[in-house]
């Protein structure tokens, strides 16, 4: 029995890999603002958190109302992402799936599942789970172009009779050899990109704010700008919309006020508050 069932979950496992290494020959994946299994934009923060992991598993994420001009001139370069939500009154679950531009469904993640009961919280801990099926593969983009050349070039076999004519035969052949080299190697970015869309606001005074970032972390968020450096960690409190700042700099909160984030400070014993520009 026990043999049984090591040999369906290496059979699992295989599947897996196969289907995760057609990720490779996409160089963009598209995150939608909003997905079809909710009502309003980025429900539950899931497409932040998805665009987020998926950076951090080393691919190149935009979302559907910022792509670059390539992906919009040719739509196949990229994947398109959505999230079959199949939760119930109790349980959150979900899967993550991938199509590619013409709808077919190229990969579909395990289904996460999470009984926490804050919604925000149980689809990142079930979106978490879901990206298990990412363990142990790494992402390189490759070209169909040149798949399809590699595939052209014939490869030589050479045996021990008529060798010289079979090299006369066939010497526009071209024997294929693969090197490791440093300029062949392939290196990920993973440090957060600003969106062109997003525009800098302005405080009560007129003057521009800097745009903060937020990522999500353990117990909240922390605030990058675009160098990218941690500007601020905030640190979930149980009030919705109100975290204390975290660190170093642990002497205030953040709070959502008519639609606006503000930082409230206490310095030198008077009261500070300034309104941020906030990404998520």
């Amino acid at each position: 029995m026990r043999s049984r069932v090591l040999f369906f979950l290496m059979i699992a496992l295989l599947g897996t890999q196969l289907g995760m290494a057609q990720f490779n020959q996409y160089k963009y994946i598209v995150v939608p603002k909003k997905f079809d299994a909710f009502k309003d934009s980025n429900q539950h923060q899931t497409s932040t958190m998805l665009k987020y992991m998926l950076a951090q598993r080393g691919f190149n994420v935009v979302y559907d109302d910022a792509m670059p001009e390539e992906l919009f001139k040719n739509r196949c370069l990229g994947l398109y992402t959505d999230i079959d939500d199949v939760s119930g009154m109790f349980t959150t679950k979900l899967s993550v799936v991938f199509n590619d531009c013409q709808s077919k469904e190229v990969f579909r993640t395990i289904e996460g599942r999470s009984k926490i009961k804050d919604y925000k919280e149980a689809y990142k801990d079930a979106m978490q789970k879901a990206f298990v099926s990412f363990d142990g593969i790494e992402y390189s983009y490759q070209p169909v172009e040149a798949k399809e050349e590699t595939a052209k070039e014939e490869t030589l076999t050479i045996s021990f009779r008529n060798d010289v004519k079979t090299l006369e035969e066939k010497k526009d052949t071209k024997l294929i050899e693969q090197v490791a080299t440093p300029e062949n190697q392939t290196y990920k970015n993973l440090e957060p990109t600003p969106s062109d869309y997003v525009k800098a606001g302005k405080d009560s005074e007129g003057d521009m704010m800097e745009l903060l970032y937020a990522q999500p972390t353990e117990n909240g968020y922390q605030l990058v700008d675009s160098t990218p450096e941690i500007r601020l960690r905030l640190v979930r409190s149980s009030l919705d919309n109100l975290y204390f700042v975290g660190g170093d700099k642990g002497n205030g909160i953040v709070f959502q006020k008519d639609g606006s984030w503000w930082l409230e400070k206490i310095e030198n014993g008077e009261k500070s508050t300034k309104k941020l520009n906030l990404k998520f």
